[in-house]
């Protein structure tokens, strides 16, 4: 096939076209200005989705997840903290991400040792290997994955175990953690080809989680095994506890059985048909945990039972692509009011399906969702959004999308199976496809 290279004359067409529209000098002076997502703002977006909804929920301060990626962390422990807060009259709480974030990184570690543990004969340029050892020390994580952490560890007020400069600000830390392990991989797999019994290398891994476990305590400090704690309810009354540890704690304030909780993904692609269950293979943190697990749904029927839960006082957990037509000014998430398309000229054809196989969107950030407003017929058109970057972003911490970007980019939901349809639980007893570990699906939220 022959070059063809871009030419002057070329380039000098390019540029006539480009001047001859008064559009394109406008939106081009807009954007160098004030960038391409300002600029592409439509004032009528806010009065197109006000913030006032039919359905709301009051939670207490917004958090702040600052420089990490911790956002799957903020989102559980933010609905965990409306639980608590309703179920023992209690103003405003917020647990310690710091805790679940300190045990998700040994955890992980373990995960990671002994997921090289198996694929020793795996070549080190290969796919699989390479794939596990881009980032073994994500900060990001899934439902499935806190829920493992809870259920082994607990949680605990943020006053007993606060964040360190080291958790709000992950990237360093995690960086020189991630070599130490990516480091004992290679010794464990020298090990396995020297000759080395399973048992010596298991012995050999625990003093490489040692090495881990002084890490974390030197960068986020040791977690409490027990703590005291003290509170005033809304009517003065004193909560004290002393000596409580984070399992009882939960189990005592807050209480939620997790068991009941699944996690609805709406993934319109060839190879994840709907009604099936999934799970993703090496995807996971506590080696003896749940797996990760999705059933996949058309996102109508994901809407109906997050909205069920929503009327009946509860929020919702959720993941979605929040880095497409949004603007942390605006506090609004809708293709339409942030129409980058008018702005370029350009029109996105892509459907949802085709953006996760090609690589174009996948959940990256999880949120709540504290409301929902339905209209005349009773439908959705637009959802309120507790985020986790503090007060400052969107509405005061608050975001709006529309119910179009919600079908666009939600792809997964995670409710208490109670209310979905019988005809939808019973689909939770059949038996898992498993996806490659570099499956979208896989993608963690952070």
């Amino acid at each position: 096939m022959t070059v063809k290279e871009i030419t002057s004359a070329k380039l000098e067409s390019f540029s006539k076209d480009f001047n001859s529209d008064r559009a394109n000098i406008i939106a081009a002076n807009a954007s160098c200005e004030n960038g391409l997502m300002a600029a592409a703002t439509d004032y009528k977006g806010a009065r197109k989705l006000p913030d006032t909804f039919s359905i709301s929920l009051k939670q207490g301060h917004i958090t702040n997840q600052k420089s990490s990626g911790r956002c799957w962390i903020f989102s559980a422990l933010n609905t965990f903290r409306y639980e608590l807060m309703q179920k023992n009259n209690i103003e405003d709480i917020e647990l310690s991400q710091n805790y679940v974030f300190f045990y998700d990184k040994l955890e992980k570690a373990n995960y990671f040792l002994e997921s090289i543990m198996k694929i020793f004969d795996e070549p080190v340029d290969g796919r699989l290997y390479s794939y596990l050892n881009m980032m073994p020390l994500n900060d990001g994580g899934q439902w499935d994955m806190l829920v493992n952490l809870i259920n082994k560890y607990g949680v605990c007020p943020k006053e007993a175990y606060p964040d360190s400069a080291n958790s709000i600000s992950s990237g360093s830390f995690t960086k020189y953690l991630t070599s130490k392990l990516r480091e004992d991989a290679v010794i464990l797999r020298k090990a396995h080809q020297s000759g080395k019994t399973v048992e010596q290398l298991r012995e050999m891994k625990d003093e490489m989680l040692n090495e881990v476990y002084r890490i974390l305590v030197i960068a986020l400090g040791e977690p409490p095994v027990t703590f005291d704690w003290v509170i005033r309810d809304k009517d003065k009354k004193v909560i004290q506890e002393f000596g409580i540890t984070p399992k009882e704690f939960y189990n005592k304030y807050i209480g939620l059985d997790l068991s009941n909780y699944i996690s609805l993904i709406n993934a319109p692609t060839d190879d994840k048909p709907f009604n099936r269950l999934f799970t993703v293979k090496f995807l996971g943190n506590v080696v003896e945990g749940q797996k990760i697990t999705y059933l996949n749904l058309p996102i109508d029927i994901i809407k109906e039972a997050a909205i069920k839960q929503l009327k009946d006082g509860h929020p919702v957990w959720f993941g979605s692509d929040c880095s497409k037509y949004g603007v942390r000014k605006t506090g609004i998430w809708d293709r339409e009011s942030e129409d980058i398309e008018k702005l370029l000229n350009i029109r996105f054809n892509f459907k949802k399906g085709d953006t996760l196989v090609y690589g174009d969107s996948a959940m990256n950030h999880a949120m709540v969702i504290m409301g929902v407003n339905l209209d005349k017929d009773g439908k959705p058109d637009r959802w309120r959004i507790e985020n986790s970057w503090g007060k400052e972003s969107g509405r005061d911490g608050y975001y709006t999308c529309s119910d179009s970007w919600f079908e666009e980019l939600v792809y997964q939901v995670v409710v208490n199976k109670k209310y979905l349809p019988d005809e939808i639980v019973k689909l939770l007893d059949q038996d898992y496809i498993e996806l490659e570990p570099w499956d979208p699906m896989g993608t963690l939220a952070d």
